[in-house]
């Protein structure tokens, strides 16, 4: 017995030189006495050599029988060594290498007897409350699957202080299933089985999101959906759940609507999970809304592990029929403020036209070199109710007055010494309107002038305001000269009524300011040098 007891000590000294020399810190591996332990030379060492540092120390290879490795309670296989029953002789050092101490891998074997010898070799899991957990038996030290002659015979819980066998799923874990859970692997080699148990120390926590509520975030309560009769409709049911258990689902009256789609009515659902929620969609589909499904109530409920649940209630409602009383009502109603708008801008044209003149300014003030505004030109009127004197010079007045326009006058602005025809020609060229005055008798050129500039009045395109009186328009058109019917064709008429066209707020100043230009200031040029 002192003898083995020396052997002992002097492989553990020769062990410890190897690792100070070699750099190299053993793998340490615990198994149980009496079962199944498996040593994995790392990748890249095809066909290791084992080497046994313990009381039976030897080398170890595949080329050994079948039946030295049995007697020996071994069996070495490609990189794997495996001890079928571990046993207290097997306790020590362990190495695989090519040969050559340059690449040795080292192994420290420990095989313990009770249970406090096994509390380094415990693995944790965390579970949390109400939630779904599997328990996994830790895959370590366990035979290579292509290993001859060795198969695995399944895997059984045990919870330790508790006789029957666990099961590693719980569906909604509790705080008392904390503590510490053995799962014992069995393989079957030559008829005989071999087991490894591992100890895994079940941790649970608090489940921080039932600290959160489920809710329901739509459709509202009583919310009622308007739909066609005929149609299909899909209504959403969205919430916000923290557990996996919790549940959402339809109701059709006090009745559960099926998720098999081959009835009229029934629901899917999807969901979104992400590290702190769970959001879940439940679709209430209707294949083709009947007058049936529009007297029921249906309900969205949501059911949580937690016991607490909420619900919304909705109905369906026809889309009511479009109107077309109040869609008439509105086409009159747009027509009818179109017609007003109509007659309003054709009665208050000239109105708005001269306020927007005259009160913002809206016209051209762009200078374009006439010296006038207008050129008053004089006709006789052949039905003698021409303007007399009188009217002329209030005519004349009014306009350079109360109106501020710059007119040419023949008997005032004509320069002598020239032809009449080429003076009233010069006339018509420096101002920017003509106004053609019916007069009786004629104190100007006289009508018969009339033909002659006509060509030149068509020719520079020059504007033309043909003033008549009421007894010109009661005449026969034929009875004017054919000048002035061509002249009255080419250009705007206004009618002079007489004593009621004398005030400068009558129809007659506004139609004839209408169809004259704004007044430009410009200082008036004289053709005829002024008396001193």
């Amino acid at each position: 017995m002192r003898e083995i007891m020396m052997v002992k000590v002097l492989l553990v000294s020769l062990f410890f030189v190897l690792t100070s020399l070699t750099g190299v810190c053993p793998r340490e591996i615990y198994v149980k006495a009496g079962e199944m332990v498996a040593l994995q030379c790392p990748d890249g060492v095809a066909e290791p050599i084992w080497t046994s540092y313990t009381t039976q120390e030897m080398d170890l290879t595949s080329n050994m029988s079948s039946a030295e490795q049995r007697q020996m309670g071994v069996l070495v296989h490609e990189r794997s060594l495996v001890i079928l029953n571990a046993s207290v002789n097997h306790q020590g050092n362990y190495s695989c290498s090519l040969g050559n101490a340059s690449s040795q891998f080292w192994f420290r074997l420990t095989v313990y007897t009770t249970r406090r010898e096994n509390e380094k070799k415990n693995y944790s899991a965390t579970c949390y409350t109400h939630e779904s957990c599997t328990l996994s038996c830790p895959d370590v030290n366990i035979p290579a699957e292509n290993t001859p002659d060795i198969t695995s015979n399944g895997i059984k819980w045990h919870k330790e202080g508790e006789s029957l066998p666990k099961n590693s799923y719980f569906s909604s874990v509790e705080e008392n299933d904390h503590g510490v859970y053995t799962c014992t692997r069995s393989y079957l080699y030559h008829g005989q089985i071999y087991n490894m148990t591992l100890s895994v120390v079940l941790d649970v926590q608090p489940n921080k999101k039932m600290d959160k509520s489920a809710e329901i975030t739509s459709p509202r309560m009583s919310e009622v959906f308007l739909v066609d009769l005929g149609s299909t409709v899909v209504i959403d049911c969205k919430a916000v759940l923290y557990s996996d258990f919790d549940e959402v689902f339809w109701l059709s009256g006090n009745s559960f609507v099926e998720t098999n789609n081959i009835f009229p009515v029934f629901y899917n659902y999807t969901s979104e999970n992400n590290t702190e929620e769970i959001k879940m969609t439940a679709s209430l589909v209707f294949k083709k809304v009947s007058e049936e499904d529009l007297s029921k109530n249906y309900t969205c409920k949501l059911e949580c592990v937690s016991g607490l649940s909420s619900f919304v209630t909705i109905t369906l409602a026809q889309k009511p029929r479009p109107s077309y009383v109040s869609l008439a009502v509105g086409i009159v109603g747009m027509v009818v403020v179109m017609v007003v708008s109509v007659v309003i801008y054709v009665k208050f044209k000239i109105d708005i036209f001269l306020f927007l003149r005259d009160t913002l300014g809206c016209h051209r003030r762009t200078s374009d070199g006439k010296s006038y505004d207008a050129f008053l030109m004089y006709y006789k009127s052949d039905t003698d109710a021409g303007l007399n004197a009188y009217d002329r010079n209030g005519l004349k007045s009014v306009l350079e007055e109360r109106f501020g326009y710059s007119l040419c006058l023949y008997d005032r602005d004509i320069l002598p010494g020239k032809a009449v025809a080429e003076a009233v020609l010069d006339c018509i060229v420096c101002s920017r309107t003509v106004v053609l005055v019916p007069t009786s008798p004629d104190p100007g050129p006289g009508s018969d002038l009339l033909s002659a500039i006509h060509a030149a009045l068509v020719e520079r395109q020059t504007r033309l305001v043909f003033i008549k009186t009421e007894a010109t328009e009661v005449s026969r058109s034929g009875s004017l000269p054919e000048a002035l019917q061509l002249l009255g064709k080419a250009g705007d008429c206004v009618t002079w009524k007489g004593i009621s066209s004398m005030p400068p707020s009558s129809s007659f100043w506004k139609q004839l300011r209408y169809y004259l230009p704004a007044p430009q200031h410009a200082q008036k040029i004289r053709l005829l040098p002024q008396p001193i």
